[in-house]
């Protein structure tokens, strides 16, 4: 076992891997736009933790045996790139699934458990392959009209599978090492083949990754948060690939069909509740600073969208804590956020984050999206002319006004603010994943005991 260094990352994404951007392939990934600068990132995530030696290994591979625990991992995570954020979510969504199998299938859940070791083991960065393409959203998996609108088993030999469909919407699958494959729903008796769940690595024969990016082409100084923080978007296509059957950990049992989408859901969700409290703050940092820069911070339509957005920021952080501190012990001793809580505060922080993002911009104003360039602003003959009435008051530059105003339009209002009011409300499933999954959790039972009581029907 040994930790990979930053070189090693960028060497050994030199493996042969089919990655397909812009209407062409990508045969130097380290140069193209749409992948220098989340390989950048990568790369610094491997830095930033490296330690030599034999027996050394990232905390993202920790295994929560505590709710202290647990909660110093979503702190961790806060800091970490987006890869090794889904790194340790989806490796902890798998042990999550393997506890949940292991009464029926416990060489499906001891095959989970040599799989993260692994990964652990050679430093591996894995992203989760879930959503399918699923055509006719009105059939299902076998009555579609193409079979491969679901990943589905194709042929089953005696030492592995071979499996064939496509996974939509993987984050940063091009720069990672590893496919984790699982159903995206439940299927039922009649589907068997699309009943499976599988690690591949990204480079095996037969995967091609096609990509999207928010990544900024041009005029970079004028995104200050994308420039810096991007990932690409993989389509990912699987042309009969074969997996081993180490590597698979499940190929027919559709009563498990559910456990994988379920436990992944669960960490996803925490994990996104846990940035979407952070950008709550954040929110609320620039909706004050842009009131204060435009002299409207005493206005008191202003002061109560700022209140709201306060009131919002602290809600989901509430919900967060309660996940934690509801959080519950598998028998292997690996703790697991509340499924109430975390699916609770994901939902209320998802629904209203469009409503936060509103009210940012009916309090910053137009120049969100009208200001003028850092290129005019340094511009010697207009430069000072913006400076000029870009300003506002005393200790409010133009520059400072200006530059504000971009970070505002790049973080909620350009391609980058378009891709998080999206992935917010998707993130680990929509909204009605979340209510069905609280709805479950819900002491319903306790709830009409004291509803019951009230109404003086107890005994009745």
């Amino acid at each position: 076992m040994a930790m990979m260094s930053r070189e090693a990352y960028l060497a050994s994404l030199e493996d042969g891997r089919r990655v397909f951007a812009e209407g062409e392939e990508v045969k130097d990934l380290r140069s193209h736009p749409q992948f220098v600068q989340a390989i950048e990132l990568v790369a610094e995530g491997y830095a930033k933790h490296y330690k030599p030696g034999e027996d050394a290994c990232g905390p993202y591979f920790a295994v929560p045996h505590g709710k202290d625990q647990l909660k110093e991992i979503l702190q961790e995570l806060l800091d970490w790139d987006m890869v090794t954020v889904t790194t340790s979510q989806g490796l902890l969504a798998l042990l999550t699934a393997a506890a949940r199998i292991r009464p029926a299938s416990a060489v499906y859940a001891d095959r989970i458990e040599g799989y993260f070791e692994l990964c652990k083991a050679q430093d591996l960065r894995c992203v989760q392959a879930i959503t399918d393409a699923k055509g006719d959203r009105r059939l299902s998996p076998s009555g579609q009209d193409d079979p491969d609108a679901y990943v589905r088993i194709v042929e089953r030999r005696p030492d592995g599978i071979v499996v064939r469909g496509a996974k939509l919407h993987i984050s940063s699958a091009s720069v990672s090492h590893e496919l984790v494959v699982m159903p995206t729903k439940k299927m039922k008796p009649g589907e068997e083949d699309y009943a499976v769940a599988c690690a591949i690595p990204v480079n095996a024969p037969g995967v091609k990754i096609v990509n999207t990016s928010f990544a900024p082409r041009e005029r970079h100084q004028d995104f200050p948060v994308s420039s810096r923080h991007n990932m690409p978007e993989g389509f990912v296509i699987l042309d009969d690939v074969f997996v081993p059957n180490e590597r698979v950990f499940l190929a027919g049992e559709v009563e498990h069909s559910a456990t994988f989408a379920h436990s992944l859901g669960l960490w996803e969700r925490l994990g996104a509740t846990a940035h979407l409290a952070e950008y709550g703050d954040t929110l609320v940092g620039l909706a004050q600073l842009i009131a204060e820069a435009n002299g409207t911070e005493r206005v008191s339509h202003i002061r109560e969208k700022i209140a709201e957005m306060v009131i919002y920021a602290t809600l989901v952080r509430a919900g967060l804590e309660a996940a934690i501190a509801n959080a519950e012990a598998s028998p292997e001793g690996w703790y697991f956020p509340s499924e109430l809580f975390t699916n609770a505060a994901k939902h209320h922080g998802a629904a209203e984050f469009s409503t936060m993002v509103r009210n940012l911009h009916d309090i910053g104003g137009g120049s969100i999206v009208t200001a003028p360039s850092i290129a005019d602003l340094e511009h010697a003959e207009v430069g000072p002319f913006i400076r000029k009435y870009m300003a506002t008051k005393e200790g409010i530059s133009g520059e400072y006004r200006t530059r504000l105003f971009h970070a505002i339009r790049d973080f909620t209002a350009d391609a980058y603010g378009g891709w998080q009011l999206v992935t917010m409300l998707q993130s680990g499933g929509g909204l009605y994943a979340q209510r069905l999954v609280a709805r479950k959790h819900y002491p319903m039972d306790e709830a009409k005991r004291l509803a019951l009581k009230l109404a003086g029907l107890a005994e009745v």
